[in-house]
């Protein structure tokens, strides 16, 4: 009989059992895809019933494997928190491998997919090995694992300059935030066990040590610092809008609804389980770059025209909400108010399960609209809802979830954390009193723009006309993307109309993290209700809205196609035009314009207007050419400058190289007297 943890163990040794049998189907590539991404989502299966297991019951399983270095075997961990992580990895994973069972057949006979499959393996793998790890050694070389694979992968089409840059800068940050976690680990071992050996590597031995207030203030801003690296929040984000749109569109999904979560993972274990006693400061600085990156993320999204692009950057927007969540459950819990912090933490986790589930739809509807026009641009899309309507329907279900729309997941997990905001004036802090209504404030304000984003979204991409020079044959994508995007869709509106049952299996971990839970509250009225923490303050019924929704659109569609002739179509207003054409139509430009007005001053914007000397007649007006180029201001005062050092020092360096024997003998022969000096 298997426990959750050999369950979980033996999903990875699948994973990697791949690796070994793609060359054995190399010379059919069809098959190859079949064989794989369908044991790929045998395997992620075995991940989520393992997690849900373990989360459920609310156990600890333990391994010791005799792997690594001398003295220093692995260690693995199944518990509460690793079990609700391997359940949202797992659960994407296996959309994933559904629907790239159809989506890596267009690449087949173009170029060839077996570093595709190979690194896809590995990449899961190392995901779920990150959150299995219980020791700083096994962690950082599966956190490393995952890094490695993820960067083949956006280097996929390596034959574009895009693709290579945005490979190159993804690495150079993620290893940058490696670094980061390494020396926090280094300096929590060290406090645990002395630094005369490396016994404290494992994390039982940190969870045992008490830490002085001032180095652990340095090992949680490490690891924080580290994992909001690779989480992308701002200013660490640069990476995520350049890796994600150059990706295979299965490939961003998974990056960007999951293995963003090993950061928030890695957060949450350093925060609460390690290190577990912390001043209320560290979580208001969580929850000031929580902000941020919330409001930041979805002005940026905005101004986008790519359609991934736009997507990786609603991405840094939430995980900036998850980072509310986790910031105001720190605050919480350091004024020693634990069912408020089991709120706030709940609203944190619920929205990383909801934000995995609906940015992992949208990256695989952007992925099918990318597999049958070949384009990313919005600018030229257009009319698609008539041509593809099962990608149209399973990209709206994504675009009201993430919105924070009822009955969909997104409204469950920021109306927790409004709830958590609504209860803070009871915080002692005066500093807190003022923040945290500025803080709810810019969370709505996040709401309304991340409203507006994908309204742009959808409408630009799917309604209207089609807005390219060049009309491709367009059809809807095979059943297998199909099927990946339903079973997606599905969870969106189970998370939305059924959070009480969820948030009664997930309240372990809560528990575990905070020492509190808010089942018994959330349940007082049973499934049918969520009360988040007493009836007479808030409650919610997904289902109730779901039904009354549907009843709504049953009545209107009775009224209007019970009667023959109720509906009358007829050409739409020109407004004195003869003919519409396409170039009238409201594009990505002209929407988001309104907001680059009022917000224009965070970004750096240049517009251009060019008008042609000549027209074709007098009465007509002249050709007007308009340019807009908008850029990062991030860009300009933080990573230019610190580019330009590099390459300067890069310069001077490299003056030491003179291609010369003498040159370099007396290289030698000064470093030598040097020695010696110091020798003796």
């Amino acid at each position: 009989m298997f426990n959750p943890l050999e369950l979980a163990s033996l999903s990875v040794l699948l994973f990697l059992l791949q690796v070994f049998l793609v060359p054995f189907f190399r010379k059919n590539e069809r098959v190859m895809a079949n064989v794989c991404f369908s044991l790929a989502a045998a395997a992620s299966l075995l991940a989520v019933a393992a997690g849900i297991w373990a989360v459920g019951d609310g156990t600890t399983d333990r391994a010791i494997l005799a792997l690594g270095l001398p003295d220093l075997p692995f260690h693995l961990r199944l518990d509460p928190l690793s079990g609700f992580f391997l359940t949202t990895i797992g659960l994407l994973s296996f959309y994933v491998s559904v629907y790239s069972i159809g989506y890596v057949k267009g690449f087949i006979g173009q170029r060839p997919v077996v570093r595709l499959i190979i690194f896809y393996s590995l990449f899961i793998a190392g995901m779920f090995m990150v959150v299995l790890a219980d020791d700083a050694l096994f962690f950082l070389i599966a956190w490393e694992l995952m890094a490695a694979a993820s960067y083949f992968l956006v280097m996929y089409e390596d034959e574009k300059a895009e693709n290579k840059r945005a490979a190159f800068l993804y690495l150079v940050i993620a290893h940058i935030g490696a670094v980061a976690i390494l020396l926090s680990f280094g300096v929590m071992a060290g406090l645990a066990t002395g630094f005369r050996d490396f016994s404290g590597y494992t994390f039982d031995a940190m969870r045992a040590s008490k830490f002085p207030v001032e180095l652990a203030t340095a090992a949680f801003f490490l690891a924080f610092f580290g994992f909001s690296a690779k989480a992308g929040v701002i200013p660490f984000h640069v990476w995520l809008p350049e890796a994600h749109p150059v990706a295979p569109s299965n490939v961003s999904a998974l990056m960007s609804g999951v293995m963003l979560k090993t950061a928030i993972y890695g957060i949450l274990r350093v925060t609460f389980d390690l290190i577990k006693v912390f001043p209320w400061w560290w979580g208001a600085v969580v929850l000031v770059f929580g902000l941020i990156s919330a409001v930041m993320g979805v002005l940026y999204a905005l101004m986008q025209h790519d359609l991934k692009r736009l997507l990786a950057y609603c991405s840094v927007e939430n995980i900036g909400i998850i980072l509310i969540g986790i910031g105001l459950s720190m605050v919480f819990t350091s004024f020693n108010m634990p069912l408020i912090a089991a709120l706030a933490m709940t609203a944190a986790i619920y929205h990383t399960l909801n934000h995995a589930m609906f940015k992992g739809l949208l990256f695989m509807g952007a992925g099918a609209v990318l597999h049958a026009t070949h384009e990313r641009n919005m600018e030229e899309m257009g009319g698609l809802i008539h041509k593809m309507p099962w990608t149209a329907v399973f990209f709206l279900i994504g675009c009201v979830s993430i919105s924070a729309l009822p009955p969909f997941n997104g409204f469950v997990s920021e109306w927790l954390t409004f709830q958590a905001f609504l209860l803070s004036p009871s915080l002692p802090a005066p500093i807190l009193k003022l923040l945290m209504p500025v803080g709810a404030a810019i969370l709505a304000l996040t709401g309304a723009l991340a409203a507006a984003c994908f309204v742009k979204a959808f409408g630009v991409t799917f309604l209207g006309r089609w807005r390219g020079q060049h009309k491709p044959k367009i059809q809807e994508v095979n059943w297998p993307m199909r099927i990946g995007m339903m079973l997606a869709a599905a969870t969106c509106l189970l998370l939305g109309i059924l959070p009480t049952l969820f948030i009664g299996w997930m309240d372990t971990i809560p528990v575990q993290l905070v020492g509190s839970t808010i089942s018994a509250s959330a349940g007082t009225y049973g499934w049918l209700w969520l009360t988040p923490v007493a009836p007479e303050r808030a409650s919610y019924s997904g289902i109730i809205v779901f039904l009354g929704i549907l009843a709504v659109v049953a009545a209107a569609y009775i009224m209007l196609h019970v009667k023959p002739g109720a509906i009358r179509r007829g050409p739409a207003w020109d407004c004195g035009f003869e003919k519409l054409t396409e170039r009238m139509q409201y594009n990505a430009t002209s929407f988001s314009m309104p907001i680059r007005r009022i917000f224009g001053y965070l970004f750096n914007i240049k517009e251009q207007v060019d008008l042609s000397p000549q027209s074709a007649h007098s009465a007509f007006p002249k050709r007007l050419n308009y340019y807009l180029k908008i850029r990062d201001r991030l860009w300009g005062w933080l990573y230019k400058p610190i580019a330009g050092v590099s390459f300067w020092l890069s310069r001077k360096v490299g003056m030491l190289q003179q291609g010369r024997i003498q040159t370099y003998l007396i290289y030698s022969f000064i470093t030598i007297i040097v020695l010696l000096v110091f020798v003796k």
